[in-house]
């Protein structure tokens, strides 16, 4: 792609983000407490988020290099409160730019390319009903859901077209610092438009303590595609996750452990999940060190998290949205700073089986590197790339280098 048409995209991006401003400020009042749902409607906010994003990819193989220019573009929509009820109703649309489009969009289209999981789609993104008081918020419908670091459950928002899903979620809070949220999902609106969608049946728990040393929270993940088959996938597990100080020096931790059961109709497996994480900061550079692992059932299954957002775990040329099923051990250090106005960071993961088999135990290494900038509050800028070596080459692997640059401009 030439620097003429990367100026020319993001010209377009820039134009119609402008275009957007009047739309976008003439109705983002402050969501107050109406007293009828005309007022309500007319006291609510809308906004705009426009992405504009260029991805390579080179693979060792015999796909051809994928490139894509897509564009993509959300409207919100958000009433103000009734008695406690509000609602919010979101569309996403995503599309390519100038014909640059040389890529397996995962829906069948351009095979021979690598992949780039970015298809052109128009979706109602968001829909639902909320009431909240106090200590208690319900959403019904269509709607964003996260617990914790995304790990387990997430929304994939790195994607143009993002995960949502619909259902029912549930937040109390009977305590200060007692958190509990449950969830139940009846479709996953993953991010492969709607052609990819799938009916689920999952029952999410989720608690969370606030301790003086951290937040300790306990989860139970009950997940089943609904397709008349036993398919269940259930996740228990505890995480602890907090900071300290020795001396003037911070540190951040997390601790996490869970353990899955997934059940089909053939046979049934069980393995574990591990992270361990240190983080502290010095002269002004972060820096992380951390072990993953997503282990093994005697190199039968490896511990699957479906709903996560994966492209933020184990390397962002995404090698392993798949656990292997001999496992998966993530070794991985970062560093991190500030430079020019903007955000750095580097990251290196070292890759192993947990349980390696005759043929398969060395999965390779990434280096991950990004830099972003933000010009006023409402634009961004940035460039990221992911280098994948392969290692033992039955793995099914192969070396793979990624770059995306963007802009993204939000009202």
């Amino acid at each position: 792609m030439t620097l003429n048409k990367i100026a020319l995209c993001l010209s377009i991006a820039l134009a119609g983000s402008c275009s957007s401003m009047a739309f976008a400020k003439e109705a983002t009042s402050n969501s107050a407490n109406s007293s009828s749902i005309a007022e309500a409607i007319s006291n609510g906010k809308s906004a705009i988020n426009i992405n504009l994003r260029y991805e390579t990819v080179d693979q060792d193989n015999a796909l051809k290099d994928a490139d894509a220019l897509t564009l993509r573009t959300r409207l919100t929509y958000a009433t103000g409160n009734v008695a406690g009820f509000s609602s919010l109703i979101e569309f996403e649309d995503s599309r390519t730019v100038l014909g640059i489009d040389d890529y397996n969009n995962t829906l069948g289209k351009n095979t021979d390319y690598s992949v780039i999981a970015d298809p052109e789609t128009t979706e109602l993104d968001q829909f639902l009903l909320q009431y909240k008081q106090k200590s208690l918020a319900v959403k019904v419908g269509r709607q964003l859901i996260t617990m914790d670091n995304h790990r387990f459950v997430g929304h994939v928002g790195w994607r143009q077209d993002r995960q949502t899903f619909d259902g029912v979620t549930l937040a109390y809070q009977p305590i200060k610092d007692l958190t509990l949220d449950y969830g139940y999902i009846t479709k996953r609106n993953r991010i492969f438009a709607e052609a990819k969608d799938i009916d689920s049946n999952d029952h999410l728990f989720n608690a969370a303590y606030q301790t003086t040393l951290g937040k300790i929270t306990a989860y139970g993940y009950l997940l089943e595609v609904d397709n008349d088959t036993d398919n269940g996938l259930d996740t228990f597990g505890l995480r602890f996750n907090g900071g300290t100080s020795i001396g003037e020096q911070k540190i951040s931790y997390q601790l996490e452990y869970a353990q899955q059961d997934a059940d089909n109709a053939v046979m049934s497996y069980s393995a574990d999940y591990l992270l361990a994480e240190l983080s502290s900061s010095f002269s002004g550079i972060g820096m992380k060190v951390g072990y993953e692992l997503l282990g093994s059932d005697d190199g039968n299954y490896g511990f699957s998290t479906p709903l996560a957002t994966l492209h933020k775990f184990n390397g962002w040329s995404d090698q392993f949205l798949n656990t292997p099923k001999e496992g998966l051990t993530d070794l991985y250090a970062s560093v991190g700073g500030k430079v020019a106005g903007g955000k750095w960071a580097v990251i290196y993961h070292k890759f192993d089986a947990d349980e390696a088999s005759a043929t398969v135990d060395d999965l390779g290494s990434e280096i991950n590197a990004v830099y972003s900038k933000s010009f006023t509050k409402n634009y961004t800028a940035g460039i990221k790339l992911a280098a994948y070596s392969a290692g033992d080459t039955t793995a099914g692997k192969v070396d793979t280098d990624k770059i995306w640059v963007w802009l993204n401009a939000k009202f």
